[in-house]
């Protein structure tokens, strides 16, 4: 009976996730045609326990490239940039997802070693299902540390956009450029179902 509650637990656990990257996806799509985004990216990351990054949206826009971590907590989230752990409800424990984002950044960087002069966000994306009781500037257009609810993703990247025009008009990159730099990361992206899987089991034993 047990097994039985187990698996609809995981079976639900994981509806939750497609139909929150789905929304996530409307939300990309939502973007000016030529911002680039892959999702679900494996990249090498040396300094990573697995010996990878696992990124679940990166967007490629003329002014920054936004990096974005998917999170499906139900509660309230409390947390500050600076603290190391955050916690749902004031109960359970969570890494501060900014500095599991930070990791993936400098991957993308490692990979992107050649671009130069690009700004990074850092953005991580909860559902309807969470409140935030977080440090104010991470929802403020000032930070390049941004918390956001999943259906105002695009209204978020806009507005982030318009505020770094302000202060560079002139685009950073190129529609070339974006291209060189979406097509080197889809390059480098590990498809292999194996080492995804030894990716996944390497987090998992790190949490138990």
């Amino acid at each position: 009976m047990k097994q039985e509650k187990g698996i609809k637990a995981k079976v639900a656990a994981d509806r939750i996730g497609e139909l929150g990257e789905y929304k996530i996806n409307i939300q990309l799509d939502q973007l000016p045609k030529n911002y680039l985004y892959l999702s679900d990216l494996l990249i090498k990351n040396s300094k990573a326990q697995s010996g990878y990054s696992q990124i679940d949206h990166i967007v490629f826009t003329p002014y920054a490239i936004f990096v974005i971590e998917t999170k499906n907590y139900k509660g309230t989230i409390y947390g500050d940039r600076k603290r190391k752990s955050w916690s749902v409800n004031g109960k359970f424990p969570m890494m501060n997802p900014f500095n599991q984002n930070y990791g993936h950044i400098e991957a993308i960087k490692a990979v992107l070693s050649g671009v130069k002069g690009a700004v990074y966000v850092s953005m991580i994306s909860f559902t309807k299902r969470a409140v935030f009781k977080v440090n104010q500037e991470l929802r403020q257009m000032k930070s390049n540390d941004l918390i956001v609810y999943d259906t105002e993703l695009s209204d978020f990247i806009a507005r982030k956009c318009n505020v770094l025009k302000l202060t560079n008009p002139t685009p950073i990159f190129s529609d070339l450029v974006l291209k060189i730099m979406y097509n080197t990361l889809e390059r480098v992206n590990v498809t292999s179902p194996e080492i995804r899987k030894l990716h996944v089991d390497e987090l998992q034993n790190k949490k138990n």
